[in-house]
């Protein structure tokens, strides 16, 4: 049990966290996502999303609280607050925690050799399990099991520590990415299957079959438990971006969450280098399968998909599509225009590695809106492993990025 000087701390921040919540600039913050996910040509929101650079900016000794899942709260209202006094974008800072259902999940049931090196949070290889078509009977469907008392228990223990303060929500994701392909990398291995392509097409498709059903079962088993969240108000979906829109959930929701009342969302980065009718036979036409039970479409992350826009156009209830720095900028222009939001992540490197170059961010920054400048564009800086302990780059990127953001509008 927490002591009583961890849940003082955890009240205190969380209060912190509610005063924010009521500032008036939050609902013009969600004004802004709701009128650029439908796809109005407004001032280009922009999301600040340190991921890796959390760990200079919020280090375990950062936190005071004893108790290991105390220390998770904390850890969680303090980035908030962080990114709340830090950060100038215009993520949207709203007075909810959200609490999972408690559902306990099986994998593929194989697990690759996992080859790591010295270096904290560095690279690292892998060993496929699974070498041709006959190890495929390895494999086990993916199964998911709620367990409700499990829910209500920690339910209640949320509610007993921050209920009077802030709005405790159940519900949560399961899955970042459904695209498949990276699963079938883990297992088989990355080069094995850049090289089965061509030279073992049939295990490719055996293998991406079995999977794509596997997963359509797995997502059908939540539906049906009564275990899925809508994610179309302050949700992060894709690979960045928030999901506010009334365009869900569809008609004929009832309280009870179905794959169609959310977004959904597919990349394939893996197979960045193959071709886009490689693309097309060995991942996207299996991705379609699922991306269809959805009721709005995500696609993309850090793969450049020029050349792949005329078939990945076709994903249905497509709105946002990742345009990574390696992306032409000016092919993704074209293509989208005003029907699909243009998710454009910035190259982190820029920002958080060497000399901070604030002409050469905005000169960027600048190019890059003045190309899409009839496209819903949105600002998605992450992948930012490091900000070289000076958090202050995301405080001034974001300043710059909000004053080219604000001439753009001004130019439409």
């Amino acid at each position: 049990m927490p002591n009583e000087k961890d849940r003082r701390i955890v009240r205190d921040l969380a209060k912190k966290v509610a005063e924010i919540a009521d500032h008036p600039d939050q609902e013009r913050r969600r004004k802004l996502w709701f009128d650029h996910n439908a796809l109005k040509l407004v001032k280009p929101p922009i999301f600040v999303s340190p991921e890796g650079a959390w760990a200079e900016m919020m280090p375990e000794s950062a936190l005071v609280c004893e108790d290991a899942g105390m220390r998770g709260w904390e850890r969680g209202l303090r980035m908030r607050i962080f990114a709340w006094e830090n950060f100038r974008d215009d993520e949207v800072h709203d007075a909810d925690v959200h609490v999972g259902y408690c559902v306990r999940q099986t994998g593929w049931g194989a697990e690759p050799e996992i080859i790591r090196g010295d270096t904290p949070r560095g690279a690292y290889k892998w060993k496929g399990v699974i070498r041709d078509v006959g190890d495929l009977a390895k494999l086990k469907k993916p199964t998911a099991t709620h367990d409700p008392d499990g829910t209500r228990r920690n339910v209640e223990t949320a509610q007993e520590l921050l209920g009077d303060i802030l709005n405790v929500r159940v519900g949560g994701g399961y899955w970042w990415s459904l695209g498949i392909i990276g699963e079938l990398a883990y297992l088989h291995g990355l080069e094995e299957v850049l090289l089965d392509m061509c030279g073992n097409p049939e295990f490719i498709h055996r293998a991406m079959s079995f999977m794509t059903d596997a997963r359509v079962e797995w997502l059908e088993s939540l539906e049906a438990q009564g275990v899925l969240s809508l994610n179309n108000r302050n949700d992060y979906v894709g690979s960045g971006g928030f999901g506010f829109t009334d365009e869900l959930p569809s008609p004929g929701y009832d309280g009870r969450a179905r794959l169609k009342d959310m977004w959904g969302f597919c990349e394939a980065q893996e197979i960045s280098g193959v071709s886009p009718a490689m693309h097309g036979e060995f991942v996207l036409q299996y991705q379609m399968r699922i991306l269809k039970k959805f009721g709005l479409n995500c696609y993309g992350c850090c793969e450049p998909l020029h050349g792949k826009f005329d078939m990945i156009l076709k994903i249905p209830g497509l709105r946002r599509i990742s345009i990574s720095p390696w992306c032409d900028m000016r092919v993704a222009a074209e293509a989208l225009k005003d029907d699909y939001v243009f998710s454009w992540k910035p190259n982190p490197s820029e920002v958080v590695v060497g000399e901070f170059n604030e002409d050469r961010l905005r000169d960027i920054i600048r190019n890059t809106l003045e190309i899409a400048k009839g496209c819903p564009v949105e600002m998605i800086l992450k992948d930012t492993h490091t900000c070289q302990n000076q958090p202050e780059r995301f405080t001034r990127w974001s300043e710059i990025a909000q004053e080219e953001a604000g001439r753009i509008a001004a130019m439409r």
